[in-house]
């Protein structure tokens, strides 16, 4: 038995073990162990209060994001909502426009015609006092006739007129 290496392994490593245990290798290698237990703790710990933050971080840009979703489509629904009233307005105004414009003529076109008439009556009523005129100049001879003469083409041109 003393003679077979593993018995001397096994006395050197029992001996080798008393004298790490005298030393106090053990407390070391504890308290080391511990200190690694406790660092990886803490960073375990700071990655899950990361994470935490990450995830509210996420959850608050998608409340942003689906919030300014709904602001984009209210103001294109609102700017369609514009569009459609100005170009309502437009369209009144429009057709007020042509209204307005088409009385204008007209009226512009009944005074013409108004005053074509007006033209049209002088111009009879002057060739009738020049007809009765040169008529009664022929038939009817002196003072008489030029008193009848004046009379009647004052009263024509009072009926025409």
């Amino acid at each position: 038995m003393f003679a077979e290496p593993e018995f001397w392994v096994a006395v050197g490593f029992v001996i080798l073990l008393g004298v790490f245990a005298y030393v106090g290798v053990h407390r070391t290698v504890l308290t080391t162990l511990d200190h690694r237990r406790d660092r990886i703790k803490a960073e375990l710990d700071d990655a899950r209060r990361l994470k935490d933050e990450a995830a509210k971080l996420l959850a608050e840009y998608k409340a942003r994001h689906a919030t300014a979703e709904r602001e984009a489509q209210d103001i294109v629904a609102s700017a369609k909502a514009e569009a459609e009233r100005i170009a309502s307005e437009a369209k009144a105004k429009m057709e007020d426009f042509v209204a307005r414009r088409t009385k204008t003529a007209e009226s512009k076109i009944a005074l013409a015609e108004a005053q074509a008439l007006a033209d049209v009556r002088s111009a009879a009523a002057n060739a009738a006092v020049t007809a009765a005129t040169t008529i009664l100049s022929q038939s009817v001879k002196g003072s008489v006739a030029d008193d009848l003469l004046a009379k009647g083409i004052a009263e024509v041109r009072q009926k025409l007129n």
